[in-house]
C-alpha cells in the first residue's frame, strides 16, 4: 500500500471515455496507440509507476477537456505481444484533483495534481453498514437479465461490500458522466446509493451505453 508521501505532484494522464478505475480496484488495459505505448514505457522507469485515469469530455467549440477528478493506478502487470502492443493491469491507488495541465515534449498528456481530500483511498477497504445485500442482489439480477449481461453469481455473492460495489461501478455499462459520478462519490455508501439509482433508472427504461 502506498503512503501519501509516495505520491508525485505530476503524473501522466490516460483520458479514456467510460473507463472507470477506483481505489483498490483493478483495470486491465490493451495499449496500442504510439503515444500511450510511450507513456507506459516512461511510467515503468519511475519508482511509483502511476498513471492517472481521467474521463474526457467535449466542450463546445474547444478540444477535448478533462474532468478535474480522476484516479491513479499503479502499473502492476505488463506483457508485450508479438506485434508490439502492451497488455497491462492498473491497481487503483487514490483519486486526485487536477490543478494544471503540464506543457512538454511528451506525446501524451501530463498534469499537476493534488491528493488532498482523498485520504480514505489509501486506507483499508471501506464497509457499507446500511447495505441490504439481498435486496440489492435481486435488483442486480433483474438488471443483468435486462441488459443481457452474464456473471459468476456465486463469486459475486461472496464478494466483500467494497469489492462488489466498486467492481459493478467499474464494469456496468453506464454512460461516462454516470461513471464520473460514481468516481466522485465521497464514500462507499454514497457510491452504492448512486449505483442503485443508475440501475433503477435503467430498469425503468433509461438509456445505458453498451459495455465496450
Amino acid at each position: 500500500m502506498m503512503n501519501r508521501s509516495d505520491l508525485p505532484d505530476t503524473i501522466p494522464i490516460f483520458p479514456l471515455p467510460g473507463a472507470l478505475l477506483l481505489p483498490r480496484g483493478r483495470m486491465p488495459l490493451h495499449i496500442f496507440e504510439p503515444r500511450y505505448l510511450a507513456m507506459i514505457e516512461d511510467a515503468m522507469k519511475t519508482s511509483d509507476r502511476l498513471i492517472g485515469m481521467v474521463q474526457p469530455f467535449e466542450a463546445p467549440g474547444k478540444e477535448s477537456r478533462l474532468h478535474s477528478i480522476g484516479c491513479a493506478g499503479r502499473l502492476t502487470a505488463f506483457n508485450e505481444t508479438d506485434d508490439g502492443r502492451y497488455m497491462i493491469t492498473l491497481a487503483g491507488v487514490s483519486r486526485f484533483r487536477i490543478t494544471k495541465e503540464v506543457e512538454g515534449f511528451q506525446p501524451y498528456r501530463r498534469c499537476n495534481v493534488k491528493w488532498d481530500g482523498f485520504a480514505r483511498d489509501l486506507g483499508p477497504a471501506e464497509h457499507d453498514d446500511g447495505f441490504e445485500r439481498d435486496v440489492f442482489m435481486d435488483m442486480l439480477c433483474r438488471y443483468f437479465e435486462d441488459q443481457g449481461l452474464k456473471t459468476d453469481w456465486d463469486q459475486l455473492g461472496d464478494a466483500e461490500d467494497e469489492l462488489l460495489i466498486n467492481s459493478l461501478s467499474m464494469l456496468c455499462p453506464f454512460p461516462p458522466e454516470d461513471k464520473q459520478a460514481l468516481l466522485e462519490a465521497p464514500s462507499l455508501t454514497t457510491r452504492r446509493e448512486t449505483l442503485v439509482t443508475l440501475i433503477e433508472y435503467a430498469l425503468r427504461g433509461g438509456s445505458a451505453e453498451m459495455m465496450q
